[in-house]
């Protein structure tokens, strides 16, 4: 039997097969409003047989925003367009996730067609925040040094942001701290050079990422999965390292995260990154071993593949990210080549057989 086509339960939550569309950024909406774009995006996706469908990188709050164009829940009438699509994704047995963001120093960008350089405050964009007064890119402002009530804005803003998703109908929260956005600023040292209850020494870098965690759960049913996103490795000497993911990792099970999205890099814009096919599942694996569940993503293409990570016992879920944009029905597709016998969408079903 394929173990991708495989269910997996996750407190109340039981997902169909262990494919996750990842989250990936349209950068396609107005004021955080979400659209008929997003819909189609992320409906086709569960229409294709995807178990897990997250949503792009949700900003908590208007500074937040990686560009002007970012999806946003920092404010109630963002709801019903939430709600629209997690209806229609739950029409198609598909479990449905949103993935909850601050992008700190890396905020305030244009769109990437346009260059996605930074904006002035006079052209769109907005002072950005970060742990430390250090910008990502040489030519960029200087973000602004976060003090105590600023962080606690933070908090706060993930806490309401999460209500929102609640009542949107969202089953599953992610907490993105990963790719060199705010909490991940924080969990850096080459990005936090604080010398206060928030920097310095490793317990100190992560207490953010745990009192936004903190925070969210005082909202988020008990019953209802939490997974958070980190990278696992800045692939940079001096930075954070897979050691202290694998201790973040323990950590983290502790404080009743159910899951760990593994990542990497994205906080330091020249890493040597050593791309290839999976080049990130022995973070996932590595993570694995302290008892919490792992997902893997990054260059996962082909439904062999995919099987092979979770027959191995690599990972538990598998996140298919630029995969899913060339062919949002790969599940159905894959399903085949395994062998797998699942249910198509009766619209779609004339075409199961070749």
């Amino acid at each position: 039997m394929s173990k991708l086509f495989s269910p997996l339960t996750i407190k109340n939550i039981t997902l169909k097969n262990r494919i996750v569309m990842s989250p990936m950024c349209q950068y396609s909406a107005t004021d955080g409003f979400s659209n008929d774009w997003h819909m189609v995006h992320l409906g086709s996706r569960a229409a294709g047989g995807t178990g897990l469908i997250i949503t792009e990188a949700t900003a908590v709050s208007p500074e937040g925003r990686i560009s002007p164009a970012d999806l946003g829940l920092w404010k109630d009438e963002h709801i019903q367009g939430f709600s629209r699509i997690v209806s229609f994704i739950h029409l198609q047995g598909s479990i449905a996730g949103i993935q909850l963001a601050h992008a700190g120093r890396k905020g305030s960008c244009a769109v990437p067609w346009e260059g996605g350089k930074q904006l002035d405050i006079n052209h769109g964009g907005w002072h950005t925040v970060a742990p430390s007064p250090i910008p990502f890119l040489s030519g960029d402002s200087d973000p602004v040094l976060m003090n105590k009530e600023d962080i606690g804005k933070v908090v706060s803003d993930f806490k309401a942001a999460a209500r929102r998703a609640l009542t949107a109908g969202f089953d599953l929260v992610e907490i993105h701290s990963a790719h060199g956005y705010l909490l991940n600023e924080f969990l850096s040292p080459l990005s936090n050079h604080r010398n206060d209850e928030y920097g310095g020494a490793f317990e100190n870098r992560i207490r953010l990422l745990q009192e936004v965690i903190d925070a969210v759960k005082t909202v988020w049913p008990a019953g209802n999965p939490l997974f958070v996103r980190i990278s696992a490795t800045e692939w940079t000497d001096g930075g954070w390292t897979l050691e202290e993911s694998i201790k973040l990792a323990s950590i983290l099970k502790n404080s009743g995260v159910d899951l760990i999205d593994c990542s990497s890099g994205g906080n330091v814009y020249n890493a040597k990154i050593p791309v290839s096919p999976g080049y990130q599942v022995p973070f996932s694996e590595a993570l694995r071993k302290t008892g919490i569940l792992t997902g893997t993503v990054g260059f996962i293409t082909e439904a062999g593949q995919a099987e092979l990570i979770l027959q191995e016992e690599k990972a538990d879920l598998v996140f298919l990210a630029r995969e899913l944009l060339r062919n949002p029905y790969f599940p159905l597709l894959a399903a085949r080549e395994l062998g797998a016998d699942i249910t198509w969408p009766v619209q779609y079903i004339r075409s199961r057989k070749s």
